[in-house]
């Protein structure tokens, strides 16, 4: 396991703890019918997110998906304006109007969660381009889906990013399943990694639940990206402790399924491991839980005492081109 000093550990723990927190009560509150549009739950997943940003400046930068939450909270987002924007308001991160799907915050290197499944690739490519161009040494890494891996849009990205040595890790969260469809069904190759050496890149797999794994692993692609030596392709196979969307019930997996993935929480792992090892105590751990839930309890107060955007304003910050 690869050796952490102990500051950093307990920024790993409080960041997926606040996003467990942050996922269990945004369930909760879409099935209460608080929070308007669809929204896609990144619980169980937090090794990845977390395991990933903890290797970056704020400097660098991020695109994401549909499922966005965990990436914006490891980037350090403020879930204050996170979850406002969940629930339409106007001290949402991006004013009310871009709901869960589209939360960013470039300022923090958040490049934008994104509806468009495999969309994020060329806009990770763009910022690697710039990065290059203006001669810094900020990464950026593209996170996606098992299903965006069939979108043209990634082959292009990775293609790209290879024959420019843009500064870009490709890192694909795999649950095994796009949607409903299980990826022994929509991918052809042994993994999705594999497909790593048709663009003459290195590709990885790994524990999605471990994340000192992730870590160990990332830490090699973003400081290769950063030495100016191209990208790389991660591919962190893990489990949703929720659907694709919020209704839908996981009737594709067994209940023996679910029982077995759950047995491997990254979370828990994390306990295990670092109590074993006398590297935190019991006691900083419960006051990281608590100090998270304080902090969502806060964010679900401060959404719902915030005013809904003016309806003079439905046409700022809109554009259309031609």
């Amino acid at each position: 396991m690869v050796e952490l000093p102990k500051d950093q550990l307990l920024w790993i723990y409080e960041h997926m703890r606040l996003i467990r927190e942050f996922e269990d009560r945004a369930a909760y509150l879409f099935a209460a019918g608080k929070l308007p549009g669809a929204v896609h739950l990144y619980a169980g997943e937090e090794a990845i997110a977390v395991g990933v940003c903890a290797l970056l400046t704020e400097r660098d930068h991020i695109t994401s998906t549909h499922r966005g939450h965990g990436h914006c909270i490891a980037k350090g987002m403020e879930i204050n304006a996170m979850m406002a924007e969940l629930y339409g308001k106007a001290t949402g991160a991006c004013k009310g109007k871009g709901g869960s799907m589209h939360i960013a915050d470039v300022d923090r290197g958040m490049l934008g969660a994104n509806g468009i499944v495999g969309a994020g690739g060329p806009l990770a490519c763009g910022a690697g381009l710039t990065a290059k161009i203006k001669g810094t040494d900020q990464v950026t890494v593209c996170f996606f889906g098992d299903g965006a891996a069939e979108q043209g849009t990634m082959h292009e990205s990775m293609n790209l990013a290879s024959i420019w040595k843009l500064p870009v890790v490709f890192l694909c969260e795999n649950n095994g399943f796009a949607q409903t469809t299980p990826l022994r069904y929509h991918c052809a190759a042994g993994s999705i990694a594999d497909r790593a050496r048709g663009y003459c890149m290195p590709g990885i797999e790994v524990d999605g639940t471990d994340v000192f794994a992730v870590y160990e692993a990332a830490a090699e692609a973003v400081a290769r990206a950063r030495r100016g030596d191209g990208p790389t392709l991660l591919e962190c196979k893990a489990f949703r402790y929720y659907g694709h969307f919020e209704g839908d019930n996981l009737s594709y997996y067994a209940e023996d399924e679910r029982a077995k993935f759950r047995a491997h929480d990254p979370i828990d792992k994390f306990i295990r491991r670092v109590i074993r090892r006398r590297l935190l105590s019991r006691a900083e751990l419960i006051e990281i839980d608590m100090r998270a839930k304080t902090m969502v309890d806060e964010a679900v107060r401060f959404a719902e005492q915030s005013p809904y955007p003016a309806v003079d304003e439905v046409m700022a910050d809109v554009y259309v081109s031609y």
